[in-house]
């Protein structure tokens, strides 16, 4: 009969195996990414932070991100969108600063399934179109069942050189993602497991360019999107008040998947 191993990891369904655990594994990929944050309504973001953290800045980070030639995918690709806001954790034991995943949304599986089971990061599918690119002006939509929720915008205005892109670099080189892993009970309210995550992560940052950048969301009904309306809806109630920051970044995304750990 099937028995798990004790020094490997495994994700459903279990049956079938899964790999030795290693916590020096590194996912490595090539990646294109736009940024885009703005100034929101800090009270109300913070109904989406849970207790034990301050919300360091009224700011929502929007990325899309191009991942490629990803070693664990054996040279596969998948694009991203993930909407995150600045925080400190103050716990028991952990005292840090990071970005708290409030959603992430993956137009392939695979990742999805990972990212949720292992590290906690709130996954969840759409449809995200590739950047579509007619320099120096960039776009991409994201959509459900033909329904787009957001588009995205930006026009480049020049390269980041010198001091100011090695500070970039610096910047990106470590980066503390935090995601809430929480498991439901069965066939009863509460969680079964409920706990927060730090995935390190960063990445090497070969070239930059800042600009203007837009954003909008769009509302979406029941109909249009059952399992994800009230979240694109939420953030959609969120005050755009002003764009601070937007930048297109090309380079080598390092995510320490083995490497997360539980915080409190």
């Amino acid at each position: 009969m099937f028995r798990t191993q004790s020094d490997c990891t495994y994700l459903m369904p279990v049956h079938f195996g899964g790999g030795k655990f290693d916590p020096g594994t590194i996912v490595s990929q090539r990646t294109v990414a736009l940024g885009i944050t703005y100034e929101t309504d800090g009270k109300l973001l913070e109904n989406y932070i849970p207790e034990g953290f301050e919300l360091l800045a009224p700011e929502v980070q929007v990325t899309f991100n191009r991942f490629t030639e990803i070693n664990w995918m054996h040279g596969g690709y998948y694009n991203l969108i993930n909407v995150a806001a600045p925080v400190r954790f103050h716990g028991k034991k952990d005292h840090l600063d990071g970005s708290y995943t409030l959603v992430v949304w993956e137009n392939r599986t695979a990742p999805i399934l990972g990212g949720r089971e292992q590290t906690g990061i709130p996954k969840i599918y759409a449809d995200i179109e590739d950047l579509h690119v007619l320099r120096p002006h960039y776009s991409t939509t994201v959509s459900y069942e033909g329904n787009t929720f957001l588009t995205m915008d930006f026009e480049a205005a020049g390269a980041v050189t010198g001091n100011d892109l090695e500070g970039l670099r610096s910047g990106f080189a470590s980066i503390n993602t935090i995601g809430w892993r929480y498991i439901p009970k069965v066939g009863a309210p509460g969680a079964d497991l409920s706990q927060f995550v730090l995935y390190p992560q960063g990445m090497e940052v070969e070239t930059a360019q800042v600009g203007t950048g837009t954003l909008k969301w769009t509302e979406l009904t029941p109909v249009q999107n059952p399992a994800q309306y009230y979240i694109i809806n939420s953030l959609a109630a969120l005050p755009m008040k002003r764009i601070t920051q937007a930048a297109l970044m090309e380079g080598r995304a390092i995510l320490r998947a083995m490497g997360a750990r539980v915080i409190e």
